[in-house]
C-alpha cells in the first residue's frame, strides 16, 4: 500500500501536467510512464554495473559506453537546465527507447512511436524532479504507486477499452486460482493497461508466501512471496502473455508489469481478432494457454475481411463480444479455463450467432458459472450491464452455477466511492466463498444469490443464460389500510393544519 504522502506527490505531479496544458488522462499517464521508464533503465544499468564489479561477468549494456551514451542516462540529464533538458530528452533520449532491449524484452516494439508531448521546458524539469523522488526501487510500493496513477484514468479509449475495477479482477483471479506447479501459462488477448496480468502477480505473491513470510507493515499484511523462488525463471520468461492493438495501452501495460517485478514482460502489439494473429504468433494463437482472463473491448462490429476465418467458421458475426469469446476458446488448451467479462447481450441475444456461441459453451465445453454484475460496475466509463463467464475448454456442461452479485463494495454512481474498509467487500467475498464451497445438493434455492441450473433446463430455454430467466422472485403481499381509516387520518391532518393557520393569523393580527 502507498501512504498519503506518496499519493499527494502523484496528485501534485498530475496537477503539474494539467496546469502545463496536457489534460488528456491517457496522455498524462503515457508521458509519466516514459519518464519512469527512462529512470528505470538507468537503475537497471547501475545494478548491472555493480554486479559486474562483484563478479567480473559482462552484460549487455543499455547505454553505449561513450560520452553521448552516458548523456542518455537519467542520472546525467536530470541535472540539466530547462532549456537544455527539453531538446535533449526529445531528440536523443526518446529515439534511444526504440532500440532498447532489457534481459530479453524488446521494448522497441511498443516504443517505436514514443514521442515527448511536453513542450514546456519548466514542466519537464518539474516532472523529472518529482519522478526522481518517487520510490521506484522499493518492491511492491512502486507497483502500488503506478496503480494509483492508473486509478486516475476515468475515460474510455476510442475503441471502448476501459480500466476494469481491480476488485472485480481480483474476484476473477481468485475464482480461477492459478498455480505454478505445472508451469501454467496465462494470457489476456486484449490486455489494456495490464490489470489482469498484474493481479495474477499479486495473487501468486499472496498464495506463495509462507506464514513466516507475512510481514505486518503499518497495519497491512505484506506478502514476501518467499515460496516463489523455484518458479522465478518461469515467471520471468513464460508465465504471462498479453496482446493489445492500442500502442498507448501497450506501453502503459509494459510499465505496469515492469513495476510489478516482470523484467521482460511478454506483451505484444497485435489485434488478436485479425487474420495476422496466427501468422505472427502461431504458438499463442491456438491451444496454448492454461488460463485466459479478459475484459475485451466491445466497440460494436468489424468487417468480415479483418477477422480470421477460423473464428468466423465457429460463429458467423461481426460483433466483437462474440468473436472474443470464440477466440478465447481457440487460444485455450483442452482443459484450459477462462474468466471473461461480457455485456449482458451475449447471455440472452437471440441472433443465430448469439445462440450458436452459447450452445457451443454448454454442449462442447464446460460452462461453469455466470456471475451477474451490477449495472454501475463500470461507471463512469459505461452503464452497460455485464456478467462474468467462467468456462473450461472441452467436455460438456452438466450444471451451471449462477450468482447474483448486487453489491461490489462501491457506490454504483459515477463517483464509485468505496463503501467499506476493504476494497474487496460487499457481495465479493460471499461470491468467492459460495463458489469455493458450491454444492449441487445445497445450492438449490433460486430466490437466493447463488444457485445451480441444470444444462438440460438451459437447453429447453433456448440456451438463454441471463440470470433473471432462472432466478425466482418472492413477492411479499403489501397490506393497505382500509379507505375509511385513510380518510379519517386525512381529516385529522386537515384539522391540525387549520388550527395551526388560525394561530398564525392571531399572531399576525
Amino acid at each position: 500500500m502507498i501512504n498519503g504522502e506518496l499519493k499527494s506527490r502523484i496528485d501534485k505531479l498530475w496537477e503539474e501536467f494539467w496546469t502545463g496544458g496536457i489534460t488528456n488522462p491517457l496522455t498524462v499517464i503515457e508521458q509519466i510512464s516514459f519518464l519512469m521508464f527512462s529512470r528505470l533503465l538507468d537503475i537497471a544499468e547501475t545494478r548491472n554495473e555493480k554486479k559486474t564489479g562483484r563478479t567480473g561477468k559482462t552484460f549487455r549494456r543499455i547505454f553505449p559506453e561513450t560520452k553521448d551514451g552516458e548523456a542518455l542516462r537519467w542520472k546525467e540529464f536530470k541535472n540539466y537546465g530547462a532549456d537544455k533538458m527539453l531538446p535533449h530528452v526529445r531528440d536523443k533520449v526518446f529515439p534511444h527507447f526504440k532500440s532498447v532491449a532489457v534481459e530479453g524484452a524488446k521494448f522497441g516494439e511498443y516504443m517505436k512511436d514514443a514521442q515527448l508531448i511536453i513542450n514546456k521546458p519548466s514542466l519537464l524539469v518539474s516532472a523529472v524532479i518529482m519522478i526522481d523522488e518517487l520510490p521506484l526501487t522499493e518492491g511492491d510500493t512502486k507497483g502500488d504507486l503506478y496503480e494509483y496513477l492508473l486509478s486516475k484514468l476515468t475515460t474510455a479509449g476510442i475503441n471502448g477499452q476501459f480500466r476494469t475495477p481491480r476488485h472485480i479482477i481480483r474476484l476473477m483471479v481468485e475464482i480461477l486460482d492459478p498455480h505454478l506447479q505445472h508451469n501454467e501459462v496465462i494470457g489476456d488477448p486484449a490486455c489494456g493497461t495490464g490489470g489482469f496480468l498484474v493481479e495474477i502477480m499479486h495473487y501468486l505473491q499472496r498464495k506463495y508466501t509462507s506464514p513466516e513470510g507475512i510481514i505486518e507493515h503499518e497495519g497491512e499484511k505484506v506478502y514476501s512471496g518467499d515460496l516463489l523462488e523455484p518458479f522465478r525463471k518461469h515467471i520471468q520468461n513464460n508465465l504471462i502473455h498479453g496482446f493489445d492493438f492500442d500502442v498507448t495501452m501497450l506501453r502503459i501495460a509494459a510499465m505496469n508489469l515492469l513495476l510489478h517485478g516482470l523484467d521482460a514482460p511478454n506483451i505484444h502489439y497485435q489485434d488478436t481478432l485479425s487474420g495476422s494473429f496466427p501468422d505472427k504468433f502461431p504458438k499463442q494463437s491456438a491451444d496454448f494457454f492454461d488460463i485466459i482472463l479478459a475484459n475485451p473491448p466491445f466497440k460494436g462490429s468489424l468487417d468480415f475481411e479483418d477477422v480470421h476465418s477460423s473464428l468466423l467458421a465457429q460463429v458467423k458475426t461481426k460483433k466483437t463480444e462474440l468473436l472474443f469469446v470464440t477466440l478465447i476458446l481457440r487460444m485455450l488448451k483442452n482443459g484450459g479455463r477462462s474468466a471473461t467479462i461480457v455485456p449482458d447481450g451475449v447471455l440472452f441475444g437471440s441472433s443465430k450467432a448469439h445462440v450458436a456461441l452459447r450452445q457451443s459453451l454448454v454442449d462442447n465445453n464446460q460452462l461453469e458459472a455466470i456471475i451477474s454484475l451490477p449495472s454501475g460496475a463500470f461507471k463512469p466509463y459505461a452503464g452497460v450491464s455485464t456478467g462474468i463467464l467462467i468456462f473450461t475448454k472441452g467436455g460438456k456442461t452438466d450444471n451451471v452455477f449462477f450468482y447474483d452479485l448486487q453489491d461490489d463494495g462501491f457506490s454504483l454512481d459515477d463517483k464509485r466511492i468505496q463503501l467499506y474498509d476493504s476494497a474487496f467487500a460487499g457481495d465479493l467475498p460471499d461470491c468467492l466463498a459460495r463458489w469455493q464451497s458450491r454444492d449441487l445438493k445445497k445450492d438449490i434455492d433460486r430466490t437466493g444469490k447463488a444457485f445451480f441450473v441444470p444444462a438440460e433446463e438451459i437447453r429447453e430455454k433456448g440456451y438463454d443464460l441471463s440470470l433473471n430467466r432462472y432466478k425466482e422472485t418472492v413477492y411479499e403481499e403489501v397490506k393497505y389500510e382500509h379507505p375509511e381509516e385513510i380518510l379519517k387520518k386525512l381529516k385529522t391532518l386537515e384539522e391540525e393544519i387549520m388550527s395551526d393557520l388560525s394561530e398564525i393569523e392571531e399572531m399576525v393580527g
